[in-house]
């Protein structure tokens, strides 16, 4: 295996006033591609002193730059050139994508297709971010609001898929004209330091957009940390979302957090069992289940029960393991060691809490589609399991499947409530008025009814509970990036006794 010291290794530094920085104290972290278990980057390990010149530039972006100035129909048609940059470096970024995180070509160009509407339709929303009049109970007053950035954002985006939940918080915040630091995950850095080369060549102002790379507890803390910072917007897991309120709190620092899940996807015995198999399948074993939208607890009413986990099964076991690169690969490699290590355990959990291993239930490195690979695991699927085992409760983020069973609509419910996360859940049903009342019962912030694992620019995303705070995508995403400002205005011949609040 390669080492850090390698220095034919392709090496990517930080992005810092739009230009690539090399870390001060030289050292650099080794990236892995999943599906061969090799080195093949080294990657800037950045710290306190390249956080602060990110932010330093991000701040003097804000306030002294030309973005400073520039109207909001401008930002707009930069955001507009940055999709059309995008779309032409798509199949680019994607196989970087692909090499860091070990996800399908299929996927991740799908993604990366897709990603220049998100710039299309924030850019267009740029200069629609309208203040109002207010009618006022005071004579003689004239009031107005308007919507301000809300200066320095930094965003905090996971390894699973690195550009796509960047421009969930990027676009709205641009959008708004702020400006941005970025911290990637440690596992999955380089294509976002390929993709934002592409603002240079839009035109936006150096500083705008900045990246430092590296680990959470040296370059991520000191960024939450930094009091420059006016907003973080992060995605992760709980936990770690949880210590990051925490932090941004002690600056009194705004935040949106997109946190885990372990949605509930739910068939009733009215379902078409054909698409509901499709859909579970999609909801779980696509990604390898390593996505917070992962439909992960399985809910089959009594009726359908035994055909449809039958029929569940034989169609799971025939999914196509295999190179990501390769567009007929179905189920890729867990990216990163340390989940690797976590699905397993889990697995485990569930054989010793009595759950049924009805498909796979281990590593699947031995099989000779896999190559190299030492991160592959087998699609997995528990029956016999109960909504209070650990396995149904707590966040897997891999391919596994717990199946549970349920009698009535208001069981299924009470199961699908029953947890400490809401991100999103599924419905599958061909009646409208239980689609309906189904859908306003659960407790989720996104409800699929007859699909799974569909988003768009358009739809607001995000939680409830602890699966997280605020939205991303949607008209609801650019609120997120602007503080409102009321300004009063007298017409008033004299100022009033000022002694007394008018």
């Amino acid at each position: 295996m390669s080492t850090a010291t390698d220095l034919t290794l392709p090496t990517f530094d930080a992005f810092i006033e739009g230009q690539s920085v090399k870390p001060a104290s030289g050292d650099y972290f080794e990236t892995v591609n999943p599906y061969t278990s090799k080195v093949w980057a080294r990657v800037a390990r950045c710290g306190e002193a390249e956080v602060n010149a990110a932010v330093e530039s991000a701040q003097r972006a804000f306030t002294s730059s030309p973005w400073a100035t520039m109207t909001a129909s401008a930002r707009g048609a930069l955001l507009h050139k940055l999709g059309d940059l995008v779309a032409e470096h798509a199949a680019e970024l994607a196989e970087y994508e692909v090499r860091d995180n070990g996800k399908l070509i299929s996927e991740m160009g799908a993604q990366l297709a897709y990603m220049p509407q998100w710039w299309y339709y924030f850019g267009g929303l740029a200069d629609k971010i309208e203040g109002a009049v207010l009618p006022m109970d005071k004579p003689d007053t004239f009031n107005f609001t308007v919507h301000e950035p809300l200066g320095v954002v930094a965003a905090i985006t996971p390894w699973n898929s690195p550009i796509m939940l960047l421009t969930f918080k990027l676009a709205p915040a641009l959008a708004a004209g702020n400006t941005v630091v970025i911290k990637p995950s440690e596992f999955t850095s380089t294509s976002t330091l390929r993709f934002v080369e592409l603002f240079e060549q839009a035109g936006f102002p150096a500083g705008v957009v900045n990246v430092v790379t590296g680990f959470g507890a040296e370059a991520g803390s000191a960024l939450v940390d930094h009091p420059k910072v006016a907003k973080i917007a992060f995605t992760g897991g709980s936990e770690s979302g949880a210590k990051v309120y925490q932090a941004a709190a002690k600056g009194l620092k705004q935040c949106t957090l997109e946190l885990g899940g372990k949605s509930p996807n739910i068939v009733f015995d009215d379902a078409d069992i054909d698409n509901a198999i499709k859909g579970v399948i999609s909801g779980i074993f696509a990604a390898t289940g390593q996505t917070c939208i992962a439909g992960s607890r399985l809910l089959v009413q009594d009726g359908i029960y035994d055909e449809f986990v039958k029929r569940l099964v034989d169609f799971a076991a025939t999914a196509r393991m295999g190179d990501p690169m390769n567009k007929d690969t179905q189920v890729d490699p867990v990216t990163t060691p340390p989940q690797y290590e976590k699905i397993l355990r889990y697995i485990d959990i569930a054989k010793s809490e009595g759950a049924e291993v009805l498909l796979g239930g281990g590593p699947a490195t031995e099989r000779p589609e896999c190559g190299e690979s030492d991160f592959f695991i087998e699609p997995t699927i528990f029956a016999g399991v109960t909504n209070s085992m650990r396995i149904a409760q707590e966040e897997v983020f891999g391919p596994v499947l717990s199946i549970i069973r349920f009698k009535s609509d208001e069981q299924a419910v009470e199961i699908a409530n029953d947890i400490a996360f809401g991100l999103a859940a599924g419905v599958w049903t061909t009646s409208i008025k239980r689609a309906l009342s189904i859908s306003k019962a659960l407790r989720a912030g996104t409800v699929w009814v007859n699909t799974y694992r569909a988003i768009s620019y358009m739809s607001p995303f995000g939680g409830y509970k602890q699966s997280g705070i605020g939205r991303e995508n949607g008209v609801e995403a650019i609120r997120e990036y602007l503080q409102t400002k009321s300004v009063w205005l007298s017409t008033a011949d004299d100022v009033p006794n000022p002694f007394v609040m008018r």
